[in-house]
């Protein structure tokens, strides 16, 4: 499977734990933040693998035609095309609600 992760979904995951970072920056590293970062994308490699294909939860997702998959912390938004896998978006599991 080939994975594309589109420019909203990198920024939507960077800005979130830079936000975290500012929020908590005596107690917050700076490698902490690029860690989190990293297993973030790290996951978004399991999505059709490990993590299994949902529908989603959000409306905003569900009417774009996407499918969902999840991990402890993060939720991903993506499109199917034969074994492309796109992430198109992605939000923080404390951040979904409507």
């Amino acid at each position: 499977m080939k994975h594309i992760i589109k420019k909203r979904c990198a920024q939507k995951i960077v800005s979130f734990y830079r936000n975290v970072s500012k929020k908590y920056k005596h107690t917050y590293s700076e490698e902490l933040m690029h860690q989190n970062v990293d297993d973030a994308y790290d996951s978004i490699f399991q999505i059709e693998k490990t993590l299994l294909r949902r529908e989603p939860t959000l409306s905003r997702w569900k009417d774009k035609g996407y499918h969902m998959a999840n991990t402890d912390k993060w939720y991903y938004a993506y499109t199917l095309e034969g074994d492309i896998v796109t992430i198109v978006d992605a939000c923080h599991a404390q951040n979904m609600h409507e």
